[in-house]
């Protein structure tokens, strides 16, 4: 296939499908357009890994379509598609980078094996996280180890970013950093003022989401649980705290679809999810409805249960 266009998802994949014994993966759709950042989240053992790997074409799919820049899993897994490889950059959940190299070493390495290699940015990076060049990769701590394969990411040029649990033993202040070359990377645009990168980022830290995620997609034992925009989530939906009484006024109401409702119990009371904050605080202003957070919204969706 050809390198994908300006205008075009960087990754679309849909029905992504592979079985494993005791695990599949089902029905599996991502898109990333230009100019966004995709959340990916889930439980562990939900199927992220097995999703990013299989768009990278590092495992085989026994179902489903997927394009990535314009290449298929397969282009990508092959040797000779160099070109497509230079314009993805990946981080997994681990340092992929042999431990006995120095970190200049590393870079080294990496201009050989990238003809997009950026060595001033990359040295840049290394001072922006503090990496001494010296240093070996296998002395490096895990929040360390994660800034120098994210500084290799970054610094041949890519379109796209999948990142896996990459910000993971970041301390705040370099969590702040990492979003903040994260956002940067996203607002990169063409001649023409169109967004020209996007990021694809599984992360546990569903902070790091609020703050930098455009839609949000989970799984859960492998199988689709919602894809929606972030905004959706922070901005407008709430969670009531209220009693069992409270419930069935509200339920009678209509302020929430019938069939729509979502609960979780709790010792205290019941948590009722509320997919406009702002309306229902009209109707039941006696009721406390806190903002919602993408963590508490993927619990309400895998764990909690329907009411009425």
């Amino acid at each position: 296939m050809n390198q994908v266009t300006a205008a075009a998802p960087l990754i679309q994949a849909s029905g992504l499908t592979k079985h494993y014994p005791g695990f599949s993966l089902a029905g599996v759709n991502v898109t990333v357009e230009p100019g966004q950042v995709v959340g990916f989240v889930g439980k562990n053992g939900s199927g992220k890994s097995t999703t990013i790997k299989a768009l990278l074409g590092l495992i085989s799919l026994d179902a489903g379509q997927a394009s990535v820049l314009g290449y298929s899993p397969r282009d990508l897994a092959n040797t000779a598609s160099a070109r497509a490889k230079e314009q993805v950059g990946v981080v997994f959940d681990t340092i992929s980078l042999p431990g006995h190299l120095k970190i200049e070493e590393v870079g080294k390495l990496m201009a050989r094996a990238y003809s997009t290699w950026d060595a001033a940015g990359f040295q840049q990076r290394l001072r922006a996280a503090d990496l001494d060049p010296k240093k070996a990769v296998k002395d490096l701590s895990r929040g360390m180890g994660m800034k120098l394969s994210l500084a290799c990411a970054l610094s041949h040029n890519p379109r796209l970013l999948i990142l896996d649990e990459a910000t993971a033993g970041l301390d705040p202040i370099a969590h702040d950093e990492v979003l903040d070359a994260l956002r940067d990377f996203v607002a990169v645009e063409d001649a023409q003022g169109n967004p020209v990168n996007g990021i694809l980022m599984s992360s546990h830290i569903t902070s790091d989401l609020d703050k930098i995620a455009d839609t949000v997609l989970c799984i859960d034992a492998g199988h689709p649980v919602f894809n929606i925009a972030k905004d959706e989530v922070c901005d407008l939906m709430g969670v009531a705290r209220c009693r069992a009484a409270e419930l069935e006024q509200i339920a009678c109401s209509g302020v929430i679809a019938p069939g729509a409702m979502r609960i979780m119990r709790q010792d205290y009371g019941i948590d009722l999810l509320v997919p406009d904050r702002f309306a229902f605080a009209e109707s039941f202003p006696s009721i406390p409805c806190d903002r919602m957070g993408i963590d508490e919204y993927m619990v309400f969706m895998i764990k909690g249960e329907r009411y009425c």
